[in-house]
């Protein structure tokens, strides 16, 4: 357990009553200015005998956190030019020639605009190759027409990123990783028991991804609460004058502006963008706050105005599938008011 600051009794007053009642273990991480201010870790990995506590460098499966992971190494490939971001994508995806996919661009597949569905559900997929599938799977609007959240999609990010560099995404996916060893399972928060596979613990939740082998586009990637402040980190850097160690400004700045509107949430390159209060990261984060949910309970949001970042780890979906939100949005609106920025 870590606390470089005492000023958050209001955040780790709700993940303290939170704490057995939403989820059984969570780690919360909170960054201002490049540095860390606070970082505890909550409860056990599961609520049984086998549990054990969660510590600050636990792994969490980071569910749909994965896709700004994964977009993240897709705009580096565009700044290594191994990729355009508004060209055809036909020369590594021939089977889309020919086809209304032939429209589709990396910039629509990473704001959820390239028309293809949003997923599918896994009992159609148990005989199936879900990337392939995913690639071939007839479309849901015509490419840059709208935003339909897709795994679908990012599913097929992942695939051209292995094609690109004809590696797995597990080998392209560091410091978080896919695929968690058996020695590392006990210790990794348990999900849902979902009446498929029994209580998960240490696979991927994400049923798609599970029948990928736990390496996929958009879930899989499990990671530490530094691990997705670091990502986040990479995009406040350059607007705050630090040192941005993986992506080019103009880049990092574009992906975080709005690629295409949507009531719920306007979407960025792999981020989604805060569109109203309702959002999970409450009220008092800025317009230009950035960031990402995940279905098990996972979220982070960065706020470039305050040059600061929240990250919340929970297995909340081992309680069942209820909305977390209100408890995401009371954390970060006690984390404005404790780093005093409201």
């Amino acid at each position: 357990m870590l606390a470089i600051d005492r000023a958050f009794a209001r955040a780790d007053g709700i993940l303290r009553e939170a704490c057995g009642k939403q989820f059984t273990g969570a780690v919360a991480r909170i960054e201002q200015g490049g540095k860390l201010r606070f970082e505890r870790a909550y409860g056990a990995t599961r609520r049984d005998a086998r549990g054990r506590a969660v510590s600050a460098d636990t792994l969490f499966d980071l569910a749909s956190i994965t896709k700004p992971f994964v977009g993240t190494l897709a705009l580096r490939a565009v700044a290594e030019g191994k990729i355009d971001l508004d060209g055809s994508l036909t020369q590594v995806f021939p089977e889309w020639n020919g086809k209304p996919h032939a429209a589709i661009t990396l910039r629509m597949l990473l704001s959820h605009t390239s028309g293809m569905n949003s997923g599918a559900d896994y009992r159609e997929l148990l005989d199936r190759n879900v990337v392939q599938f995913a690639l071939e799977r007839e479309l849901a609007a015509v490419p840059g027409e709208r935003v339909i959240y897709s795994d679908l999609g990012f599913i097929a990010v992942g695939e051209l990123l292995q094609r690109l560099a004809q590696r797995s995404l597990r080998a392209l996916a560091r410091p978080a990783m896919y695929a968690p060893p058996a020695r590392l399972r006990d210790a990794i928060p348990a999900t849902e028991d979902d009446g498929w596979r029994g209580r998960v613990q240490g696979f991927a939740h994400d049923e798609k991804a599970y029948l990928m082998g736990g390496t996929a586009g958009h879930a899989g990637i499990f990671g530490t609460a530094s691990d997705v402040a670091a990502l986040a980190e990479q995009y406040l850097a350059a607007p705050a004058g630090r040192a941005a160690k993986a992506l080019p400004r103009e880049l990092a700045s574009e992906a975080l502006c709005e690629q295409a509107f949507d009531p719920v949430l306007r979407r960025g390159l792999g981020w989604a963008l805060k569109t109203t209060d309702e959002n999970s990261c409450g009220r008092y984060l800025s317009s230009q706050t950035f960031g990402h949910t995940g279905f098990v309970g996972t979220c982070v949001w960065a706020d470039p105005q305050r040059d600061c970042s929240g990250v919340l780890l929970t297995n909340s979906v081992y309680f069942g599938r209820n909305d977390t939100r209100d408890l995401h949005a009371a954390f970060y609106e006690a984390m404005v008011e404790d780093l005093g920025l409201r």
